[in-house]
């Protein structure tokens, strides 16, 4: 930086100096002649200092102040004459002494209003042995506006920008917008404003004239009603919901009250339902008021969450705890279960009993029908079969229905035993278990069945089957010798009978009297019995007995066994007083 300072003069004389190209806070770069600020004396303090040291020379010419600056080199001249002539034009160049320079103009705030213009004095030149640009003007192709009258006042032509602004006045302010009708203000009262047609003669949002004005007004008014529609329409559909929310948030459901009235209505409850889809059905058929009231009370109920699937026979308007507490009940249910082991005389009496029909009409439909019902093609072949359907009513729950018949309830039953049995792959079983068809391998499963009382004493019981039912038994000559296969003869599950009577009965069904199987089973065997008779226990039992009457006891040989009879016939004296 140079002591020519940064003033209302030129920029600085050299392009590396740190400030030159300086911008303003215009953001544009300062131009020459023009100070960038209207405060620009208080931002120099070269200048200050200049003009505090040689207030009289600032009318002299520029060699003046050159002098005054660099006194040590008055009087000097280059030593080359080459250079003596580039020093005397130079001086005569610079000789002009300029006029006093207009003030600034500034505004109330005491920024410069830039209409001014300032005399600036024009750069001096360095001495040209010490500048290395010696006869170069870095300044000659820029104007100069030093001097009134020499260059355009850049903001007095009419297409002139307007002149800077300070800092704390600099924003945009909005263009100005013709004032409106009243009634133009875009409220429905007369339609608003026309945004049909564009705005003539420079106006912004004008209003169309004439009959268009008119036609606006009826479109905007159709609008406003519409609108006006849609709202309240809104906020009423807001406010039902808002209501029901409310209602069934805190609201106490609706319910009724007592046992029921009416008809009894038979609903079914298909397997997996819910609390609510129950609630539903039952609402459906109007045995209950509502969904919250049902799900309610059988969330209080113990046993609510208990509630099977089946057929419930329910009157209509009943209260929902009264609903709940018909349905926890399993007596209540309308169905027929089919016990695992139980013989098809039981289960005939259970369907003539549930539909109301007179005792043995399911038995003698079961007699006629065998052939119709469903029976595979193995099955009910032997004519010493006691009933072809022994074996096939398959231990299950049946619903009952209005539509339900003893022979749609026996079909139902043999195609559940069928698809069980095919399932399983009785007949491939069959031959490698040692026996002769399928309906020997449902015989066996319903003699474990009857025998045993659980898992493990049927596959123990299995074993004990086909033990005896070896040609080499010698020990019991291949009977199986099962006290159920009397009972079945008899109708009877007693424990206590007359050995000699068992031994001396000839029946196709008495173990204690025939050797091998009986002709077809002696009840319908469940699932775990069917498995174990699949998988047999293998451990060579050969006799069983249950001393206590709840656990069965297997043995090996006929020692141990007679040492069991022995225990057995004891506690049975003592039992019965003897």
């Amino acid at each position: 930086m140079t002591e020519y300072g940064r003033g209302r003069g030129p920029e600085p004389w050299h392009p590396e100096d740190p400030l030159y190209g300086d911008q303003g806070w215009t953001g544009h770069q300062t131009q020459q002649g023009q100070a960038p600020y209207a405060d620009a004396q208080q931002g120099y303090p070269q200048e200050q200092q200049y003009q505090q040291q040689y207030p009289e020379q600032q009318q002299y010419a520029q060699q003046s102040q050159y002098d005054q600056q660099y006194p040590q080199q008055q009087g000097q001249h280059p030593q080359h004459p080459q250079e003596q002539g580039q020093y005397q034009q130079y001086a005569q160049q610079q000789a002009y002494v300029p006029q006093a320079p207009q003030q600034p103009q500034y505004d109330s705030q005491g920024w410069d209003t830039g209409q001014g213009q300032y005399a600036v004095p024009a750069p001096a030149e360095p001495y040209a042995g010490a500048d290395p640009y010696t006869g170069a003007d870095p300044y000659a192709q820029q104007a100069v506006a030093g001097y009134p009258g020499e260059a355009p006042d850049l903001y007095s032509t009419p297409e002139a920008y307007p002149p800077p602004q300070p800092p704390g006045r600099r924003h945009l302010e909005p263009e100005p917008v013709e004032q409106e009708d009243e009634a133009s203000d875009g409220s429905c009262a007369d339609g608003g404003r026309d945004g049909d047609e564009p705005s003539g003669g420079g106006r912004r949002g004008g209003r169309s004239k004439g009959g268009k004005g008119g036609k606006a007004k009826e479109r905007s008014g159709a609008a406003c009603l519409v609108a006006s529609l849609v709202i309240m329409a809104v906020l009423g559909g807001g406010g039902y919901y808002g209501y029901t929310y409310l209602k069934d948030r805190f609201a106490t459901a609706e319910d009724f009250a007592g046992e029921g009235v009416g008809e009894t209505v038979d609903v079914e409850i298909p397997p997996g339902s819910s609390l609510a889809k129950m609630g539903n059905i039952l609402k459906k058929h109007g045995i209950v008021a509502s969904v919250e009231a049902f799900t309610t009370a059988a969330n209080i109920n113990p046993k609510g969450k208990s509630i099977q699937a089946g057929v419930y026979p329910l009157k209509k308007k009943m209260s929902a705890a009264a609903a709940v507490a018909v349905m926890v009940d399993p007596t209540k249910l309308n169905v027929i279960t089919v016990p695992e082991g139980k013989r098809n005389v039981e289960v005939y009496k259970a369907i003539d009993t549930r539909l109301g029909k007179p005792a043995g009409t399911t038995e003698g439909i079961a007699k006629r029908e065998a052939k119709n019902l469903g029976l595979p093609a193995w099955a009910g072949n032997n004519p010493k079969l006691i009933d072809p359907l022994e074996g096939f009513l398959y231990p299950a729950r049946y619903d009952i229905s209005k539509d339900s018949t003893p022979e749609s309830l026996l079909k139902q039953m043999v195609k559940n035993a069928s698809d069980k049995y095919s399932e399983l792959g009785l007949e491939g079983k069959a031959k490698e278990l040692g026996l002769e068809n399928p309906l020997q391998v449902v015989t066996v499963a319903s003699l474990v069945n009857a025998e045993g009382k659980n898992h493990e004493d049927f596959r123990k019981m299995s074993e004990v089957v086909y033990n005896r039912l070896k040609k080499t038994n010698d020990v019991t000559n291949q009977k199986l010798e099962f006290d159920s296969t009397f009972n079945y003869i008899k109708g009877t599950s007693d424990i206590n009978f007359s050995m000699k009577e068992a031994r001396s009965l000839d029946n196709p069904y008495n173990t204690h009297f025939v050797k091998g199987l009986p002709p077809g089973p002696i009840g319908n065997p469940g699932a775990d019995a069917l498995s174990a008779t699949l998988n047999p226990d293998h451990g060579g039992w050969m006799f069983f007995v249950s001393v206590d009457g709840v656990t069965t006891t297997f043995t090996q040989t006929y020692e141990e066994h007679q040492t069991l009879v022995a225990e057995f016939l004891e506690r049975q004296k003592k039992k019965n007083g003897g």
